[in-house]
């Protein structure tokens, strides 16, 4: 189930994109209360952007414009609205999104292609570990995906290991779609009560919410920690809700694959110019097909590198590479510029350290703080010490670590009305 739009020549793909990003623009001006506005106060003649390289011209859109005016980007009276999904928001408010009858089958298609990316088929069953409720969006778009490849979806929602092993006993899914570090519970449980891995039936994991590779797409510590344990395919998958759309793994495995005709990319620099081949940049993404509310040259705040080189799955599509970090959460910590994702993949080398968070502050000069801490069994000095000693060996620098209760730190990743867990509290102003 591969588009043909996807195996197309790169100069089809760009013609296509083209071709959208104009009808776009003509929606967003007759409907976009928002950007109907913004097209007039900044004198801005849409019929004059014909190829992508003249989306430079337009305005971006951040986070903010979205929560200052969040009923502005509305395009759809609210009796067409059929449901409403909330960004998590990690980085700030929360915003609304709504979804139209259209949108929801657009949501759809991308989880189905995704699936069909990853290598699932019509006779799999999927086993979904995440919410499918509380205004989140994903687990509604894994749900309406596999309807739509006409895979089978049990619904067993997020944690609770007991019913997970008795759901993958009973129904016997072939895949698992969950958050990796989830995946270590499981192995435990399975091991503490006699559950033989090489007999569960799973052929993968669907994955979200933490990254399974570096960049060089080698399994990193927590990738590696899983399959040492359970033999089973991981496969990568980034999303979000601004975005409706997903980058997914094909059987490659060397990063998520672009739909062209669901998205408009655009990789900047600091300076929202576009970076070179192979240099990190910030996602910004131009929504094809999205009826409600549509987004132009969106500010993702998520650091990414793309590569386009030819696949061997034949998709002739740019793939993204893990998430580097999150634009606002990138620490200058002692001359060293660093993300979590790389305090994250030093911490699961570990496999005494249980559960951490990362706390982000000013120090009283209002330069970068960062306190780790952390929830083990053992409490130890000389844990203490290996950390540190491979922090400094990775990153060349040291944070400040404390231990605290393995359920003190699970009450701080999950706070009240939180759909996922949160790893990175940042304090700074």
């Amino acid at each position: 189930m591969i588009p043909n739009i996807e195996i197309a020549p790169l100069s089809e793909i760009k013609s296509f994109q083209e071709e959208k990003l104009r009808e776009l623009l003509v929606y967003l001006n007759e409907k976009s209360p928002y950007y109907h506005n913004l097209f007039k106060t900044k004198n801005i003649a849409i019929d004059s952007i014909q190829t992508l390289e003249d989306l430079a011209a337009l305005p971006l859109t951040t986070k903010e414009n979205l929560q200052q005016h969040n009923d502005a980007f509305l395009c759809v009276p609210k009796d067409a609205i059929i449901d409403y999904v909330t960004t998590s928001g990690t980085l700030g408010d929360p915003v609304t999104f709504a979804l139209t009858d259209n949108d929801l089958e657009r949501l759809a298609y991308n989880e189905a292609i995704s699936f069909a990316c990853v290598g699932v088929k019509k006779e799999d069953i999927l086993q979904l570990t995440t919410t499918i409720d509380r205004r989140f969006m994903a687990g509604l778009a894994y749900f309406l995906g596999a309807r739509k490849l006409g895979a089978g979806i049990i619904r067993v929602g997020a944690g609770i290991p007991e019913l997970q092993w008795d759901s993958i006993i009973k129904f016997k899914p072939t895949y698992l779609i969950a958050v990796p570090s989830f995946l270590l519970k499981l192995i435990e449980y399975a091991t503490v009560n006699g559950i033989d891995l090489k007999k569960s039936g799973i052929k993968g994991a669907i994955c979200i919410g933490e990254p399974l590779r570096n960049q060089d797409f080698s399994l990193n510590a927590l990738s590696k920690k899983i399959k040492a344990n359970w033999d089973i395919e991981l496969y990568s998958t980034y999303a979000s809700t601004e975005m409706s759309t997903a980058f997914s793994d094909c059987e490659m495995q060397n990063g998520g694959h672009h739909h062209p005709e669901l998205i408009i990319t655009e990789i900047l620099d600091d300076n929202n110019m576009p970076v070179k081949d192979g240099e990190v940049g910030e996602l910004i993404i131009t929504t094809l097909g999205i009826e409600a509310m549509p987004l132009l040259r969106f500010k993702t705040g998520d650091m990414v590198i793309a590569h386009t080189e030819p696949c061997g799955c034949g998709r002739n599509t740019m793939r993204l590479g893990p998430v580097v970090g999150r634009k606002k959460q990138m620490i200058k910590y002692k001359g060293t510029t660093l993300y979590p994702p790389a305090l994250h993949n030093i911490l699961n080398e570990f496999s005494a350290v249980e559960n951490f968070v990362i706390e982000l502050s000013h120090n009283s000069i209002g330069t970068d703080e960062i306190c780790i801490k952390i929830g083990t069994n053992t409490p130890t000095d000389a844990l203490l010490k290996s950390i540190k000693d491979h922090f400094r060996a990775k990153l060349r620098v040291s944070p400040t670590i404390d231990y605290l209760d393995i359920e003190d730190i699970r009450t701080l990743q999950f706070p009240k009305l939180s759909r996922k867990p949160v790893i990175i509290i940042d304090k700074r102003p």
